[in-house]
């Protein structure tokens, strides 16, 4: 006689994943596509505060059922990546990543873009400019 893994679960304890996390795997996950600067802690004074990987979580928003999850991520993106195809990626691996590690069903990936990382973009011109000036 087979049993499907939810009865054996249900027979052996319930098994709870936090939001916390659910919310550090989405992190990592975002993380790793190209294009993406960094985790975004919100608007402050107008400017949105970058993260770093210590933080990955603080970036990211999750609610999680007994078998669903919500995702909402906030993201900084480098300048001169196409943020529809960054977006679509995210989604993609959070999904893939939170469903593979914990069981849960991912209903939704919501991308907020909170800024726009130029910082290398203004130090090639910064650099270029000194250059030119010699």
């Amino acid at each position: 006689m087979e049993e499907s893994i939810q009865e054996i679960g249900a027979e052996m304890g319930n098994i709870k994943i936090s939001d916390e996390v659910v919310a550090i795997i989405a992190g990592i996950a975002a993380m790793e596509v190209p294009g993406v600067a960094g985790m975004s802690g919100g608007i402050a004074g107008g400017i949105a505060e970058m993260l770093g990987r210590k933080n990955l979580s603080k970036g990211v928003k999750v609610e999680v059922g007994e078998k669903e999850a919500a995702i909402d991520l906030y993201i900084i993106v480098e300048y001169g990546c196409r943020i529809p195809d960054i977006s679509w990626e995210i989604q993609e691996k959070v999904k893939k990543a939170v469903e593979t590690m914990t069981g849960l069903q991912v209903i939704e990936v919501n991308i907020h873009v909170q800024g726009v990382n130029i910082e290398k973009e203004f130090k090639k011109d910064t650099v270029d400019e000194s250059l030119k000036a010699k």
